[in-house]
Formats: C-alpha cells, structure tokens, sequence
C-alpha cells in the first residue's frame, strides 16, 4: 500500500496494522468510485468559484477525472490494494498526471465529507432502482389482476376460509408495490442533502461555493451544520435499507404463498422451469430454489441494518468505527435489487392451475356469505353467524365461486376491485419518480 495521504515524515507505518486499518475498504470502494469522481468534479468547480484553482487547473483537473471515470469504466485503471481507498486513489492520479494542481484537489475537504458525498449519490441511485424495481412489479401485478378473476381458495391461519380470486391476490400485492415504491422516494427525499463542504465535520476557513456543488450534483438542499453531517452517516444509510426491507417483507409473503402453491399438496401454481432446479440425487424433483432464496432475501438486508445500528452507540464527531458501515450498506442492497429484479419476469410468466384451485373450494368457505346474507334479512349477525356455524355443509348449496366473488361489493373486494384507482396512484408515483431522474444521481 502506498500514497498515504495522511502519513506524516518520519512516522514508520506498521503493515500488520495497516492491513487492519485499511481493512476491505478499498474493494469496497470501488462500488462508491464513480459517484466519488462526480464529487469531486463539482468540487474542483467550487474550488475554481473561490479562486483557489485558475481557470486552466480546473479544466485539467476535471478532464483527468473524466479520463479516470472511463478508465475505471473500461476497467483499464483497478482499485485495489496499492491504496488505501478510492479517495487517495483519486489523489493520486491527480497529482501523477498533473503535478501541483493535483495536489490542490484536496482544498477544503476531508476524506469524511467525501466518504458522505459519494455514499450519498450511491444511495439515492440505488433507491431510485427499488423505486423503479417496485412499480414494475405492481405494473405487472395489476395488469394480470385485470386479465383474470380465476376462482382461488383464500386461507387465514394457513386453513381455508373464504372464497378469493386470482385478481384478488394480485392486487393485494399490486397495492403494497406501489406503496413501497412510495417508501423509497420518501426516503430518497429525506436523504436528498448534500454534505459536500463541511469537511470533517466542523467546516474550513474558506467561503466554499456549497449551494453551487450542491446544485452541480442533483441534490434538493444542502445539508447545512458540519456537526450533522457527521451525525447522520450512518443514520441515512439505515433510512435507506429500511425502504428496502420494506419492499422485501413483501417479497417474502410473495415467496411463501408461492412456496405452499406450488407443492404438490396445493398444486395451484406452475413455475417458469428457469425458476427451478433439479435435485443432486432425485432424478423426479425440480426444486423451486429461487422462491425459495426469494423468501430468505429480507434476511441479508435485516443483517444489514443490524450491522449499521450496532455501530451507531457513539459520541458527535467522526468515529473510524462508521468505517465497518459500507459492507452492509453494500451488500445489503446488492441482495436485496438482486430479488427484486426478479419479480416482475416471475410474476408475468407463472400459470395459475384453475381445476386445481377450484377443487379446493368446499362448501364451508360459502358460510359467512350465508351469514351475511341473513343479517341483511334482518337476522342479528351473532344469530345468522351461530346459524351458519351448524350448517355449514349446507351453505354452499347452489352457490358459485364466481357468483360468491361478484356480490362482494365492500369497496376493494372482488366486485368492486378498485383496480383503477390502483392504477391511478401508481402512476402518480411513478410521475414523481420520472421528475426525480432529471437530476444527476
């Protein structure tokens, strides 16, 4: 390792504990580079506002930054182990390909607010793919919601209760896609705030252009007191695996229903074979492996969470210890997209099986339709419940999945889905997250 930023003449450096100190940091790194390099371009531009750097600096520094950007892209330049982390590797560069007005870049900022700015950035690009990730699911879910009303049993307690509907089960899941997309623009607002010039948390002594830098990066506000910049590292990345847990508590309910309706016990569903895997050793089994994982995905991002807040039981000020937050702040959300991409192919492929379904239909799920029905004739319901409690065998005499499913008129249920207004909050979500993409993150 070498090019250490911060070494001081005549301080001998211990690899044993550099290696402990530098950690996986550096690998780590490379996934926050590019929003790093973005940051400091806006920074050398502040910098240029204020004087620091001439005009002819401020070009050179940001084309070489843009030639670092493409080198990394194309995979020409390598952050490893030669560094300490992605921000002396940017230094460095600089100051090997330009000298003194490489050396300059650093003006003004600390390696805290950079760790912040470009966290920052990476954050608000991943929220904006679970926002887009959960619309393209409850896209999916309501249109195969308006394809088809296929009769299905509907459990509570894991015991069959009353009679629901393919439609039914889509839109249940269409709603909660649509409100986790909510989630994540929530929390993508609450974010949005540029630390970028509050340098390791206590300001500098210099007039840095922040509302320009924070302009010049798509952010909607600055995040004004150095002291809480700081304190919210940590704080916001916690903010932002939240509204992917939130989204994952659905994809594992999502999961378990199609676990238990693609068992040969259910057999209501059929699985793309992409979505199944053979048995090492039983020739007959296909393995649905993916709902499976699917199910299990919320629990990396709990992992997460709970890594980050076991950190946090410290004073003001930066504290090395937030070092150990990029691991799960990164593999927290790798995991977590990496399900939920998944979703909407999975969701438009899989086949409902409507014989299987409707031979698990029996005469008791008609009961509280009969019960109702006579508490409308005017029977007090505690008496027509009692009723079709002890004649539950006959209460489904002449009675239909599809008659039963169209007189449930409660708002929302299946004679009266609501799909449209589904429809219109989804798009008004989806309104927000497109004027969202006009800024740079």
């Amino acid at each position: 390792m070498s090019n250490l930023v911060w070494q001081k003449q005549g301080v001998r450096t211990d690899e044993r504990i550099m290696r402990f100190l530098a950690g996986s940091d550096v690998l780590l790194d490379r996934e926050f580079f590019l929003c790093d390099i973005e940051a400091s371009m806006a920074h050398v531009q502040g910098l240029a506002h204020i004087g620091v750097v001439d005009a002819d600096e401020a070009a050179a520094l940001q084309s070489e930054l843009e030639v670092l950007a493409d080198a990394f892209r194309a995979g020409r330049f390598v952050l490893d182990e030669r560094y300490e982390d992605g921000h002396s590797a940017i230094e460095a560069h600089l100051t090997e390909r330009l000298g003194d007005a490489g050396r300059k870049v650093h003006t003004g900022r600390s390696r805290n607010d950079q760790v912040l700015v470009a966290s920052r950035l990476w954050i608000k690009q991943r929220l904006t793919e679970l926002g887009r990730y959960c619309m393209d699911t409850a896209s999916v879910c309501l249109r195969r919601a308006h394809e088809q009303a296929l009769p299905l049993p509907g459990y509570t307690h894991l015991q069959r209760a009353v009679v629901s509907s393919t439609s039914m089960w889509f839109s249940g899941f269409a709603e909660g896609f649509i409100d986790n997309a909510w989630r994540a623009r929530q929390a993508y607002d609450w974010l949005d705030a540029n630390p970028l010039g509050t340098a390791a948390g206590y300001g500098v002594n210099l007039p840095l252009d922040r509302a320009y830098c924070t302009a010049a990066l798509g952010f909607a506000r600055m995040q004004v007191s150095p002291v809480y910049a700081q304190l919210s590292r940590g704080k916001f990345e916690l903010a932002a695996l939240e509204a992917l847990a939130t989204a994952l508590l659905d994809v594992r309910r999502l999961a378990w229903d199609l676990s238990l309706f693609t068992t040969a016990e259910f057999d209501f569903v059929a699985l793309p074979d992409e979505y199944t895997t053979g048995s090492s050793i039983m020739p007959n089994k296909r393995n649905p492996d993916v709902i499976e994982l699917l199910r299990a995905s919320y629990a990396p991002v709990a992992a997460a969470r709970v890594g980050i807040e076991q950190l946090l039981s410290l004073p003001s000020g930066y504290q090395r210890d937030l070092q150990f937050s990029k691991g799960p702040l990164i593999h927290g959300f790798g995991h977590g997209l990496g399900a939920l991409q998944l979703l909407p192919d999975l969701l438009t492929r899989m086949r409902w099986k409507p014989e299987r379904m409707r031979a698990a239909i029996e005469a008791s799920m008609y009961a509280t339709d009969a019960a109702i029905e006579q508490a409308v004739a005017g029977v007090p319901f505690r008496e027509a419940y009692q009723q079709a409690a002890q004649a539950t065998a006959e209460s489904g005499q002449g009675r239909t999945p599809e008659a039963s499913l169209a007189e449930r008129l409660s708002p929302g249920s299946s004679g009266q889905p609501m799909l449209e207004t589904l429809a219109s909050r989804l798009h008004e979500v989806e309104s927000i997250w497109q004027a969202a993409s006009g800024g740079k993150s």
